[in-house]
């Protein structure tokens, strides 16, 4: 009998298209063509947004550029911003905060065992916080972290280039006796907005520029609501809380910087996958918190830098005692 065909692809090169990214259809342009083991695969460009978000995708993602299915394309953004106002998680965000990023929609994880460190510097864990039943100060008792270090394999990987710069953090804060210099040369917002710049640009439709925009929005929520218990080792503690006192009016994503921002990326995905989400949802936020890792190792050299540590003084290191 004789071999089946390839399949003959439905798209050519440089054809305009619709595409499927999570529960909504973006326009696209189909730039390369691939059969591969007789499975059509297109890799993408999406309308209106950086090339580092191109991809492969399968034939079943890619619909004909027409007016029936620009009709689909709206009625799912429709269905999908109604969801929002309701607060369901239909889509990447829902009202003004993202859903997948709000600490208060997390669940309470099993209690595991924590990670034994040769360090002797923290003592958490690992647990998400827990929604507050009363209000708490910024200075209440916190749970010391693990080492901010990647030892397991996640859907939001860790770059190599991003382990050396955690393994490199972990090194001088906690062997070396240094802190990183606070207030942040470039701070977490200034880093969440350049980033939303570098992704979109004047010609992005609006609702592409409203989902990276409240992605940034909800790590930068979730770093301000994770940082005193989750992304500080005790030896940093005495700084975070001068900190706390010399910028009481502002969030300390405009005093912190990017190491303690990586920190965050080492369990972000527990904290996210434990909120319930469709699994669409969840992959397409998992994949915009991937898109700005990849951002972040791209900027390492001018984001991670060894200057911007410093020795603790004698009068701080008393603090400790």
């Amino acid at each position: 009998m004789a071999p089946k065909p390839d399949p003959k692809p439905k798209f050519q090169e440089g054809e305009r298209v619709l595409c499927f990214h999570g529960p909504l259809l973006y326009e696209a342009k189909c730039v390369k063509v691939a059969v591969k083991d007789k499975q059509v695969r297109y890799f993408i460009h999406y309308s209106g947004w950086n090339k580092n978000w191109d991809e492969w995708v399968s034939e079943s993602r890619v619909l004909k550029h027409m007016e029936a299915n620009l009709q689909k394309q709206r009625e799912l953004q429709k269905a999908n911003q109604e969801q929002c106002a309701k607060g369901k998680v239909r889509g990447a965000v829902s009202g003004k905060k993202t859903p997948g990023l709000q600490p208060k929609n997390l669940e309470k994880p099993k209690k595991t065992k924590p990670k034994p460190s040769n360090s002797g510097e923290g003592t958490s864990s690992g647990q998400a916080p827990q929604p507050p039943r009363k209000k708490r100060s910024r200075l209440d008792s916190p749970v010391e972290p693990e080492v901010f270090l990647p030892y397991t394999e996640d859907q939001v990987k860790i770059p190599e280039e991003l382990k050396r710069c955690l393994v490199d953090d972990w090194d001088w804060v906690t062997k070396q006796n240094h802190l990183y210099h606070l207030p942040a040369q470039r701070s977490v917002d200034s880093i969440l907005e350049e980033f939303e710049k570098g992704t979109l640009w004047g010609g992005s439709p609006d609702h592409m520029q409203y989902v990276v925009h409240e992605v940034a929005a909800g790590i930068r929520e979730y770093f301000n609501s994770t940082l005193n218990t989750q992304l500080l080792y005790r030896f940093e503690r005495p700084q975070y809380e001068a900190m706390v006192k010399g910028h009481h009016e502002e969030p300390m994503s405009c005093v912190y910087g990017a190491p303690h921002l990586l920190r965050l990326f080492v369990r972000i995905e527990a904290m996210v996958t434990s909120s319930p989400k469709d699994e669409r949802s969840l992959a397409l936020l998992l994949s915009y918190l991937q898109h700005f890792v990849k951002y972040l190792a791209r900027n390492s050299t001018s984001l991670f830098r060894a200057c911007d540590y410093h020795v603790a003084s004698a009068e701080y290191l008393q603090k400790l005692h």
